[in-house]
């Protein structure tokens, strides 16, 4: 069982999504592109409000909340987010990456599937705190500068780093929605 959950007191949260046996399939734009184009659809269609996002090779991070501030509906918004994404990145996995990354979706299949595209856990963190929002705001800019990948958290394109530093002008790929911690 999972310790970290969605609860009904907090409305903003971390999450992480991690790739079974961390495979690095966001190497593509086109894998990273279904990500983010479903971020946009549950934006648009769900309710979802993205605040910070990175999508990292094997992994992605993401700061959400509900456009209503409901738990619940951000809760479902995001096992179906999860379960959309899993189906067409396994899809885009059976079609475009090496046959080993195929054996290795299918070896992680439960009972009532397949293949399992992300790993068991999305690790919701409730962040309660402006602190605790800006410490992982940092986190998820400068994961792709720790890994090596850039210089500047804003020259990754699959992030939300340029919105940040651009005070909010450039959007990228994801719509980015504020938070007033006032």
């Amino acid at each position: 069982m999972e310790r970290y959950r969605i609860r009904t007191d907090a409305v903003v949260y971390f999450v992480t999504y991690s790739i079974v046996d961390w495979l690095p399939v966001f190497v593509s734009e086109q894998a990273c592109k279904i990500v983010t184009d479903s971020f946009s659809f549950c934006h648009g269609q769900k309710n979802l409000r993205i605040n910070a996002y990175v999508i990292m090779p094997t992994h992605l991070h993401a700061i959400v909340f509900d456009k209503n501030f409901d738990s619940k509906s951000l809760e479902k918004t995001l096992f179906d987010f999860r379960k959309f994404t899993g189906r067409q990145l396994s899809d885009y996995c059976m079609q475009h990456a090496p046959p080993c990354f195929v054996a290795t979706l299918k070896a992680a299949a439960s009972k009532d599937r397949e293949r399992r595209f992300w790993q068991s856990s999305r690790h919701p963190e409730a962040i309660e705190t402006e602190a605790f929002w800006k410490q992982k705001l940092d986190y998820i800019h400068e994961n792709p500068c720790r890994k090596g990948l850039v210089t500047r958290g804003a020259d990754w394109r699959f992030s939300s780093a340029r919105y940040f530093v651009s005070d909010g002008r450039e959007n990228g790929d994801v719509e980015i929605s504020a938070l007033d911690w006032g």
